[in-house]
């Protein structure tokens, strides 16, 4: 569906104006299909965003705040959000002894076991609502979308 179609508007002022309303869009029509993929495993997208960064750790501890500085969506609380993780059992919080202020996490057995699980539900709904873009249109879209976050 094209977007005009899909918010209803007949044109755009600018085509740079289109591209970053169709971006959005687009943005959010992703992360709709990522939460229902996400909603059996009882995870909220920047969970796994979380528990992602912590499997690419290979098991070492890792700062909360380089936790923060990685996640996708920068306006998350990441302390709640691992909070919730602790208490599902997907996380570890150590203390660093030399700086009591210092939490560092790692992703427990039972995360990676999640994370594993739910990773293939997401990348299927990925590829699914990504099937009309193929190939080299595939690698134009992210060559694009790279040059836009530089």
């Amino acid at each position: 569906m094209k977007l005009e179609e899909a918010i209803q508007q007949e044109s755009f002022s600018d085509e740079r104006i289109k591209a970053g309303i169709n971006i959005y869009y687009t943005s959010s029509q992703l992360n709709y299909q990522h939460n229902l993929a996400l909603k059996s495993f009882n995870l909220s997208l920047q969970q796994f965003n979380i528990l992602r960064i912590l499997r690419g750790q290979k098991g070492v501890p890792i700062a909360m705040k380089d936790v923060s500085c990685r996640m996708i969506d920068k306006m998350s609380n990441a302390s709640r959000l691992v909070e919730k993780l602790r208490l599902k059992g997907l996380i570890e919080r150590t203390i660093n002894e030399e700086d009591r202020r210092s939490v560092a996490i790692v992703i427990t057995e039972a995360g990676l076991s999640v994370l594993e699980d739910a990773s293939r539900e997401v990348e299927a709904c990925v590829t699914d609502y990504l099937d009309g873009v193929q190939g080299k249109e595939i690698e134009m879209l992210n060559t694009i979308l790279d040059k836009i976050n530089e």
